[in-house]
């Protein structure tokens, strides 16, 4: 039997998406972009400069991908003569770019309804549900209300909530309710609780996600987000490639956030960790322990959490070379019969207007021994992905998306 491991590189977009203008993004590409930025000298740092190096990527196929999804020269020219992986690009169809709805059309499952959202007038939330909030939680009111940055609210508002020991609350252009509070003065389980309050008071709204940001710090020069963000998400609308994956037998070990966006549903092992780099290394440990049958299944969130929301080109360069100089290790656990999927959720293009996500494809690379190195295309929808690997472990067919494992084996 068959073990596959699915890595999201949160955020990272490659262009072209076909409905791009119908969201205010035509012509975003995250990794596009970078390329040029990092070309023309824009993306220097303390931790990189120059052009964009990503050697293995290359030969995995990514800037194969990129090219094939928008067309973009920058991209062309960082492809390498010959690729080891098989790769593509793939366009959403769901009707958001947010970060559920991305991963829940890559595990089968694409969302053909609207989100709820709230809008950008201050307060952004309806007097109704923050009394509801305040009388259920049996708090006495709350600061922010409004859409912004998590980390620059929590600057901006932060002392004062440790003075008053009033949580905040904001929103972003994604379906979501967030609450900022301090770890240790306001309490950990404390607004676990309150967001557990929130979730059940905005079901009737359609809102995807209530997430926890606690943060620890004395003033707005020391405040810092810790690793124990926690999201309380809608549970998916039908079953996906994680719960086809755990009535087949198998296991699926979640690294990251990938159990919060999935409501917990079809996991069975939640390995939390905070950072890229500790992400990889929980993955690296995660498929050690991985068995036949078994899916992996990781998001890396630094890419769309510290750089593409915070429109850092240099940091988000760095992070992908980091990645890039990972990647032989999570390589070299791949025995034969495994299969390596490396995609995205949707693009954050940090040279884009504003903070928000952007409307692009995503890549699909990926490797497994005895596979063929080719192209797949432009796939129609993210669900393909996931029935590919449904249809290399062996779980059965889905009608939401269509394997190209067959152009993979019959290549070999």
């Amino acid at each position: 039997m068959a073990r596959a491991i699915l890595v999201v590189l949160d955020s990272v977009g490659i262009g072209g998406a076909a409905d791009a203008a119908s969201f205010g993004d035509e012509g975003a590409n995250t990794v596009g972009h970078i390329i040029d930025r990092a070309a023309a000298g824009e993306a220097e740092n303390d931790d990189r400069s120059g052009p964009l190096d990503c050697p293995n990527l290359a030969r995995l196929g990514l800037f194969h991908a990129a090219e094939l999804a928008s067309g973009h020269a920058g991209a062309a020219a960082l492809k390498p003569a010959r690729v080891d992986g098989f790769w593509g690009a793939a366009q959403e169809v769901s009707h958001g770019k947010d970060t559920p709805s991305g991963h829940w059309e890559i595990a089968g499952v694409p969302v053909l309804f609207d989100w709820g959202y709230f809008p950008h007038e201050v307060p952004a939330f309806p007097q109704s549900l923050l009394e509801a909030i305040y009388a259920e939680a049996g708090i006495e009111g709350s600061l922010g209300n409004r859409h912004a940055s998590g980390t620059e609210i929590i600057a901006d508002l932060g002392e004062e909530h440790l003075r008053t020991g009033l949580p905040i609350f904001y929103t972003s252009a994604d379906s979501v309710f967030q609450i900022a509070a301090h770890e240790t003065r306001f309490g950990l389980d404390r607004l676990y609780a309150l967001c557990e309050t929130v979730r059940t008071l905005v079901d009737d709204m359609n809102i995807g996600r209530v997430i926890a940001r606690p943060f620890v710090g004395e003033n707005a020069a020391s405040f810092e987000r810790t690793g124990n963000r926690r999201d309380y998400s809608v549970l998916p609308p039908a079953p996906t490639l994680l719960d086809r994956t755990v009535a087949a037998g198998g296991r699926v070990i979640a690294v990251g956030k990938i159990g919060d966006i999935f409501a917990h549903q079809g996991v069975s092992e939640v390995r939390k960790a905070s950072g890229n780099a500790a992400i990889g290394e929980t993955t690296l440990k995660a498929i050690d322990d991985a068995g036949d049958g078994d899916l992996v299944f990781a998001n890396f969130v630094d890419f769309d959490m510290l750089y593409g929301h915070r429109r850092n080109v240099a940091g988000y360069a760095a992070a992908l070379e980091a990645f890039d100089r990972y990647l032989p290790e999570l390589t070299g656990k791949l025995r034969d019969g495994d299969l390596l999927l490396i995609t995205a959720d949707h693009g954050c293009d940090p040279t884009w207007s504003g903070t928000d996500h952007t409307r692009e494809r995503v890549p699909i690379v990926g490797f497994g021994p005895g596979l063929a190195a080719t192209g797949v295309g432009i796939r129609p929808t993210f669900a393909d992905i996931g029935e590919t690997l449904a249809d290399h472990l062996g779980i059965g067919a889905d009608d939401d998306g269509t394997s190209f494992l067959g152009e993979l084996t019959d290549r070999a």
